[in-house]
């Protein structure tokens, strides 16, 4: 994989191949452990594999001294509600021992870049509502929180439980 060489010149970023699926489920794993969820982490590496191959979903890792230290898994989206696309930030981590240098600004700075580059209006992510140093890092950045909605998600049973009813229906090409 290439560097991508930043400000820091101990710190360069990565992105990720399909064959960085075991990485990708390793940070999920410790960020679902850091939100205190990690049981609701349920991703393979041959599920992150095949979203990866198919770029459906992307990854950037952090590498500090060379060591991975940060990583965000990210992929496109649009917006119905402003007629944009855009970037949704699914998963994004820097390992405690390395808060405060500036890294987390840096990977955003570039998943700012990046999305731009790919045409792309805005950069969108979730974050825990009791996590107050990441939404004043969010906050310092200059981003929005959208604080009226709720994230709803169906589960793979009642996805399928609920698209009983147009088995029959053509399939999306």
């Amino acid at each position: 994989m290439p560097k991508i060489h930043t400000q820091d010149p101990k710190f360069f970023l990565q992105i990720a191949s399909p064959d960085d699926a075991v990485l990708v489920v390793n940070f999920m794993k410790q960020l679902g452990t850091f939100q205190k969820m990690a049981d609701k982490i349920t991703a393979t590496p041959e599920r992150i594999e095949r979203l990866l191959a198919a770029k459906q979903g992307e990854a950037v890792f952090g590498v500090y001294e060379g060591k991975m230290v940060g990583f965000a898994y990210f992929h496109q989206k649009s917006s119905a509600f402003t007629g944009r696309l855009g970037l949704y930030i699914d998963g994004f981590f820097i390992d405690d021992s390395m808060r405060g240098k500036g890294l987390g600004n840096i990977m955003m700075h570039f998943l700012s870049k990046y999305a731009l580059d790919r045409g792309c209006e805005m950069l969108e992510w979730a974050c825990l509502d009791w996590n107050t140093p990441a939404i004043e890092f969010y906050q310092k950045l200059g981003s929005d929180c959208i604080d009226t909605m709720r994230i709803y998600r169906l589960s793979p049973d009642n996805l399928a439980a609920n698209a009983l009813l147009f088995k029959d229906a053509p399939k999306p090409h």
